[in-house]
């Protein structure tokens, strides 16, 4: 059994995503377990050279967790050819230009998602991509979760019959500043620094839907600035002018070809009542289920109770105890990191890899028609995406 180094320029990992998700989570902890395993029995252990704007914080980020090679030279990092994969978890503004820098330096590209601000830049960086020959990936993490993986397999058996729609609701209270510390970056409440809840998150649910539940068709959606003043880390009072929240409805085409509906309800300025901070509740003619980030509840058809309607009696009816638990078969590893791994395989042997750039403008195309639909009020369709 043989062992190869892969050199992986990251860029982007002192901000709480790559450094939490991508750094410490995946490539370190791929370091901790040896490697990732080829097909063949091989190992590729990946050698990160971590790239950043501040050279203290950089180096103190590399020195806790045992990376010898740093800086804040991106030129020069991209001109070694030692080194062969570009990954970014930056600023989605910055996103586009640096992914078309890294491959035209023959780095293979993976990156965070939004992959762009825009639909053009978008699927102009993809259209690069595709034409470089290389290889090239988009996080898509949630497909992971072990909550989404049970609800996944749910489907595939056949459990749901046919499927009817999707209700998922996500979001938590973010502390405006005043009262206490804020738990999300102030530049997610401004839409000049690439802020805002649509373009957050829905990237995320174009292939959480597309992947679970039904390509999607058409989407009317409304967004919201809830909070207008929040307050940064200083401290210091400012204006929130992205949105905060939005509400949407999408039409799919389930994988049987019959019509799905999703409900999707996104909020940071919301308290949470539910089983997760996400949690996706899907209805079908033999049976329904509730997924969250870990936990999976179903509800057969034969099992079903039989509710009736009446509000002159107190509800005695325990409806949260009547779902069964779908168990854990398996040990569940971190998404991000599950991703890394099937990424660096497919850079190293070619094994089939589908979560690429042009999965990710699919993000993107969402995000402007669900903006689109805000703006001029009505339904927009998502017709199929030509890359």
């Amino acid at each position: 059994m043989a062992t190869q180094r892969l050199g992986i320029v990251m860029h982007g990992v002192t901000g709480r995503m790559g450094m939490n998700q991508h750094l410490i989570r995946s490539i370190v902890a791929i370091r901790a377990q040896g490697g990732v395993t080829l097909a063949n029995g091989d190992k590729v252990m990946p050698d990160p050279i971590l790239i950043g704007r501040n050279a203290e914080k950089i180096e103190a980020l590399a020195r806790a967790h045992g990376i010898n090679r740093f800086g804040t030279n991106l030129e020069a990092a991209l001109a070694d050819k030692a080194d062969s994969v570009f990954f970014d978890a930056g600023t989605t503004q910055m996103r586009p230009q640096l992914l078309a820098q890294a491959l035209r330096a023959g780095k293979h590209v993976y990156c965070e998602k939004p992959i762009a601000t825009t639909l053009a830049e978008a699927l102009e960086i993809a259209q690069v991509a595709q034409a470089s020959g290389l290889k090239h990936g988009a996080v898509q993490d949630k497909l992971f979760l072990p909550g989404l993986r049970k609800l996944d397999m749910l489907r595939r058996a056949g459990f749901f019959g046919r499927m009817l729609s999707v209700r998922l609701e996500f979001g938590y209270w973010v502390f405006e500043g005043d009262l206490q510390p804020i738990q999300r970056p102030s530049w997610n409440y401004r839409k000049e620094d690439g802020g805002g809840m649509i373009l957050d998150m829905m990237c995320h649910w174009r292939y959480v839907l597309d992947n679970l539940f039904g390509q999607v068709k058409s989407i009317s959606c409304i967004g919201a600035t809830h909070i207008p003043t929040r307050w940064d880390e200083a401290g210091q009072p400012y204006e929130a002018t992205a949105d905060d929240a939005a509400y949407a409805t999408a039409e799919l085409v389930g994988h049987n070809g019959e019509p799905v509906i999703a409900q999707l309800n996104m909020s940071w300025a919301t308290r949470v009542r539910r089983d997760d901070l996400v949690t996706f509740h899907v209805d079908g003619t033999d049976g329904s289920a509730v997924a969250g980030l870990s936990d999976c509840r179903a509800q057969s058809r034969v099992t079903t109770p039989r509710p009736v309607w009446n509000p002159d009696v107190k509800q005695t009816m325990p409806f949260f105890d009547q779902w069964q638990e779908v168990p854990d078969t398996q040990a569940y590893d971190n998404g991000f990191k599950i991703q890394w791994e099937h990424f660096i395989r497919h850079v190293v042997e070619d094994a089939p890899y589908q979560w690429t750039l042009p999965e990710g403008a699919k993000g993107v195309q969402l995000v402007e028609a669900a903006t689109r639909s805000w703006k001029e009020r009505r339904w927009i369709d998502v017709p199929a995406l030509q890359v």
